[in-house]
């Protein structure tokens, strides 16, 4: 199959994160293994979803990782202009479809230079480890992550994720963590708010809280690589009460971190549940129940500080004509990466502003450049060191 070809596949397959992953990761084991690379199948507990790995080359240390994800988000209520899971191709240098950029494009440059790599006399080994649900909070990765490093009996020093950067070495992007806050109060008549505990009047005092500490961390500490150069705290979504008249006995907000390399997510919390359980002792006195209480979504995901100075910013910089390094500020599989001890760098077709749109687009151009970074690659691991 020829690049558009691989991408067209790809794209068909509506996988949306949350969703089960199998229907695209057996298309994508069947064509590997038609090279004949072996391929690690790696379940979810459930088994309706897995993530995938595979080694291209000898079993020695200091092989890279290409890393990608196979889910993408919704296109309910979006506008689009052709059908979403069909590849389009407008003939003004620009593949349309869901996840074209972010990041089936990366995915189906993997498979475009597989043969390549086959034949290539590679000193080095590279992988690719594909994983699920990375669009609902990169989920998979970890697990993938650890399996590869427990599977091989090498160990991979490098990860390239695929991310659409319009192939520019991205070294960081913030950490995430997202919460859910409870707040417990008492029921009643609105005329007695004197003697009630509304939880809609805790939980808007505790939203003032967060925004008082983001503002806090932005004239504390301060990272010019990001915009917003600070650590971010955000609520999104906010419910209670029954009627305009009746004081709310229960409230809840979701809420998000976003925190810059410097900072520690674990301590923001911390600072938080303090502020909570002091917040619990001044209205218990009032209202015996008064509770407060925040739960993870699921697991945060760390920052990426890739430093100038580490090996796979000079492996990068050798095989990519884009030398120019950058920060993000969205979170991504990078981090989890790099929290494993692998060095490592987002680098991948397309641009961020076009994912996640309606009309989401890659160009071909785009595509063409990452084919070259990914035989410069190859070309580059068949060196003798």
């Amino acid at each position: 199959m020829n690049l558009q070809e691989l991408l067209s596949r790809l794209i068909a397959f509506p996988v949306l994160g949350g969703e089960s992953n199998t229907s695209i990761l057996l298309w994508i084991k069947d064509h590997i293994e038609s090279y004949g690379v072996a391929t690690v199948w790696v379940p979810n507990a459930t088994g309706d979803k897995a993530s995938l790995h595979c080694r291209i080359g000898p079993a020695v240390d200091g092989g890279l990782i290409l890393s990608a994800h196979t889910d993408v988000v919704p296109v309910k209520g979006q506008d689009w202009d052709s059908a979403p899971f069909e590849l389009t191709d407008t003939g003004d240098g620009k593949w349309y479809g869901r996840g074209s950029c972010d990041m089936k494009g990366f995915l189906a440059c993997c498979l475009a230079v597989l043969p390549d790599l086959v034949k290539a006399p590679l000193k080095r080994p590279i992988y690719f480890a594909f994983s699920y649900d990375e669009e609902i909070g990169c989920l998979g990765a970890p697990e993938l992550i650890t399996h590869l490093q427990n599977y091989y009996s090498e160990t991979p020093k490098y990860a390239l994720i695929g991310e659409p950067s319009l192939l520019q070495p991205i070294i960081g992007h913030k950490g995430i963590g997202l919460y859910t806050t409870t707040v417990n109060g008492s029921a009643g008549h609105s005329s007695s708010i004197r003697k009630e505990v509304s939880a809609i009047h805790e939980a808007a005092r505790l939203v003032l809280w967060l925004e008082d500490k983001m503002n806090a961390l932005a004239s504390e500490s301060v990272d010019e690589r990001f915009s917003p150069p600070h650590s971010s705290l955000h609520i999104g979504l906010i419910q209670g009460g029954i009627a305009p008249n009746v004081i709310a006995d229960k409230a809840t907000f979701s809420w998000d971190v976003r925190v810059i390399p410097k900072d520690k997510l674990a301590d923001i919390i911390a600072d938080f549940e303090t502020h909570c359980r002091q917040r619990e002792r001044e209205l218990q006195s009032l209202f015996s129940d008064f509770k407060i209480q925040t739960k993870e979504w699921h697991a945060p995901v760390p920052p990426l500080d890739t430093h100038t100075e580490q090996d796979i910013v000079k492996l990068l910089q050798k095989i990519n004509p884009n030398t120019v390094l950058g920060t993000v500020p969205y979170a991504a599989e990078a981090g989890q990466y790099a929290a494993a001890g692998i060095e490592s760098i987002i680098c991948g077709p397309g641009s961020i502003d076009q994912a996640h749109r309606p009309n989401e687009f890659v160009e071909r151009s785009e595509l063409d450049k990452c084919i070259l970074l990914l035989q410069n690659l190859c070309r580059e691991f068949s060196k003798n060191q």
